[in-house]
């Protein structure tokens, strides 16, 4: 069945630089609706550039490859354009934004993301109904864009972000990056809650640790190294990677390319 399925996203041998740099060197994945991919690699493996790369940064140049979102040439899409049609990225370091209050941005992005006007009335319902979903209380949108946040709450932001715009990929890149424990646990309850509540949405998750897996659950598990990914499987992926390190997998990947 999944064979006639459009994907959400299908990565083809991408090559990407950074300036003169190669740091993706044939990245090939492919998520279809519904489904939750983790992408795991040591530091410089090229997992954020990835996530940067999709969403159109232009610090990063395409040298090969092809992506597809929805059956559409992603690479000539402009990066408002790839958000319009329901890309989202949540960052490893959120901005902040003094004098921007949460309920004014919030309500500015559903905006551009629906194309048109959402009154002020439709936008609170929405907006409450949400926050309900993740035990976030209202003071919090009276508040200025990540000012004075602690790491969980700039976090926990971005994935009411993710349930108000109900994006078909959402690539979260380092969630997990300078949360405490109850922190994290706090979080991924929230992008559970949320992947629950929109089951087509596609989730790509892009973490150095395997402790956020241990509250989200995905499906299929990759290995980026040296701009590659180089082993794919299950949960039993990152369990393996928790009790050996990296080590084990560039072994292996020095080994093949010997041969």
């Amino acid at each position: 069945m999944q064979t006639q399925m459009t994907p959400t996203i299908e990565i083809r041998n991408l090559h990407a630089n950074v300036g003169d740099k190669p740091i993706l060197k044939g990245v090939n994945l492919t998520v279809y609706p519904g489904e939750i991919h983790a992408l795991m690699g040591p530091n410089g493996s090229g997992k954020s550039t990835l996530s940067h790369v999709l969403m159109g940064h232009p610090n990063y140049t395409i040298t090969r490859g092809e992506v597809f979102f929805k059956g559409q040439n992603l690479l000539e899409m402009s990066p408002d354009e790839r958000a319009r049609a329901g890309m989202f990225l949540a960052f490893q370091y959120p901005m902040v934004i003094p004098g921007v209050k949460v309920f004014q941005f919030l309500r500015n992005m559903l905006k551009a993301r629906k194309g048109g006007d959402v009154s002020v009335k439709e936008f609170r319902q929405v907006l409450q109904e949400k926050m309900k979903l993740l035990n976030m209380r209202e003071e919090f949108v009276k508040r200025y864009l990540n000012e004075g946040f602690s790491g969980g709450e700039k976090k926990r932001h971005e994935i009411l972000q993710m349930a108000l715009l109900q994006p078909d990929l959402a690539i979260l890149d380092e969630t997990d990056s300078g949360l405490d424990i109850d922190a994290l646990k706090t979080v991924c309850e929230g992008i559970n809650a949320v992947a629950a509540s929109h089951s087509a949405m596609g989730i790509l998750i892009i973490t150095h640790y395997q402790r956020m897996l241990n509250y989200i659950e995905p499906q299929f598990i990759h290995i980026l190294f040296e701009g590659q990914i180089v082993k794919s499987g299950g949960k039993e992926l990152a369990l393996e990677l928790e009790a050996h390190g990296y080590e084990q997998i560039e072994n292996e990947f020095r080994a093949a390319l010997a041969v």
